[in-house]
């Protein structure tokens, strides 16, 4: 039987889910808008739904608007930055023949959130919930690895891909952290409220900073987005609805319990990618979604 407490595992496979509906719909706008344009579209036109989503909390739970103390704002900020940086540095990969060894060790995010969640926020884990995420993070690096890719050989163990995804997993890893940090400081009110009030907030900050990048550095892309505002439409509501789950998740349990769920969503690509593509699963796959059912499977049990 569920608990308020406990609702963070529905919370997390609703956003899980969300948040692969939405990856599909940028991939279909990168051409045509570029990587950066293609990612401000998430907080963009995630924004308004983001106000519309607060609205509808604060008249269903009759909380007051929130006034968070100034502790707050370090916090959302981190979170809000720290996502951007880490894409970035995950679309540079993007253009390396390194990306899936990069892409391996970006997987290591569940790891970095336990120790960034007990370091800065306190987050206890207890010894088999540590085991729980080691386990389904070992079986979500060996199905990433592509020991047959090109330049697989070349790239494991050097140093650029093993610092591009060391180092874009600690950046996620913190922005998790971070909104976690700044949703459970928001005093007074609901952990839906809270939760909602710092997604708007956090979709402001992504949405000014990069909108001020694209001004600046590509103000045509800026002008493309506006004219393809129907699907833009589409993915900023998938964003900002897989977001919104992601918050109240974390207002719930600790950023690594609910990133360590997350890695249900390579079981959910790789089932789209093998009953609608009818691509095969390799031994190496098979093993690696067995580990991560194993390790979400301890994760919720303990």
């Amino acid at each position: 039987m569920f608990t308020v407490a406990s609702l963070w595992i529905p919370f997390t496979v609703v956003a899980a889910l969300g948040q692969v509906a939405r990856n599909a719909m940028q991939r279909s706008l990168t051409g045509p808008l570029g990587t950066w344009g293609a990612t401000n579209i998430r907080f963009l036109f995630g924004f308004p739904f983001s106000l519309l989503f607060l609205g509808i909390v604060l008249v269903a739970t009759g909380d007051h608007w929130p006034s968070p103390s100034a502790v707050f704002w370090p916090w959302l900020l981190l979170g809000a930055l720290a996502q951007i940086v880490a894409t970035g540095l995950m679309l540079a990969a993007m253009n390396d023949q390194s990306f899936v060894v990069t892409t391996a060790y970006l997987k290591t995010e569940a790891i970095q959130t336990a120790i960034f969640g007990f370091v800065f926020l306190g987050d206890h884990l207890t010894a088999l919930k540590v085991l729980a995420i080691l386990i389904a993070t070992v079986g979500v690096v060996i199905t990433a690895l592509r020991p047959g890719a090109k330049g697989f050989a070349k790239s494991f163990g050097s140093l650029k891909p093993t610092l591009q995804g060391l180092v874009a997993a600690a950046c996620f890893a913190l922005s998790a952290v971070g909104f976690r940090g700044a949703i459970i400081v928001v005093p007074d009110v609901s952990f839906v409220t809270a939760a909602t009030y710092t997604l708007v907030f956090g979709l402001f900050v992504q949405t000014l900073v990069l909108t001020v990048y694209l001004l600046t550095r590509a103000p045509k892309v800026l002008t493309d987005i506006l004219r393809m505002w129907k699907p833009s439409m589409a993915a900023g509501f998938t964003g900002a609805f897989a977001s919104q789950f992601w918050f109240l998740a974390f207002a719930l349990t600790a950023a690594a319990n609910v990133r360590t769920l997350a890695l249900v969503e390579v079981l959910f690509a790789q089932a789209v990618a093998y009953f609608s593509f009818k691509q095969p699963l390799s031994l190496r796959e098979l093993a690696g979604i067995v580990l991560i059912v194993a390790g979400v499977a301890l994760l919720i049990a303990v």
